[in-house]
């Protein structure tokens, strides 16, 4: 069973850098497209970063600049550095891992085939 667990998530002023972490167990990490994704009140779902299996990434226009997604392959984890947090940027993030979609569909994608349960980071003025 594919399991992700998402870790790094706090609570940081505005201009602050954070490092989310996203552990994936019971799958061939390498054969896996990743996402970030994050959820604020009041808003929809937003993907903010992705990478497929060839190693494509794709950023949200809100987060480029700002935002790098990375993986170790090793390790099995997928990691998001975010860097001049905004207070914007305050939602749930989770990860997701998808066996089928490119960096460019993961980004927009309404459904990923595994979930984790999320990391909450908050953003203070």
């Amino acid at each position: 069973q594919v399991r992700l667990v998402e870790s790094g998530g706090g609570s940081v002023q505005a201009g602050g850098s954070l490092r989310l972490s996203c552990a994936v167990s019971g799958y061939t990490f390498g054969s896996l497209s990743m996402g970030w994704f994050r959820l604020a009140p009041g808003k929809g779902r937003e993907g903010v970063a992705a990478i497929d299996r060839d190693g494509t990434i794709t950023y949200a226009d809100s987060v480029k600049g700002r935002f790098t997604i990375s993986k170790d392959n090793a390790k099995n984890i997928l990691y998001l550095q975010m860097n001049s947090l905004k207070p914007e940027d305050t939602a749930m993030y989770y990860c997701g891992a998808d066996l089928a979609q490119n960096s460019e569909e993961v980004l927009t994608a309404i459904n990923m085939d595994y979930w984790g349960k999320g990391t909450l980071v908050t953003i203070s003025s």
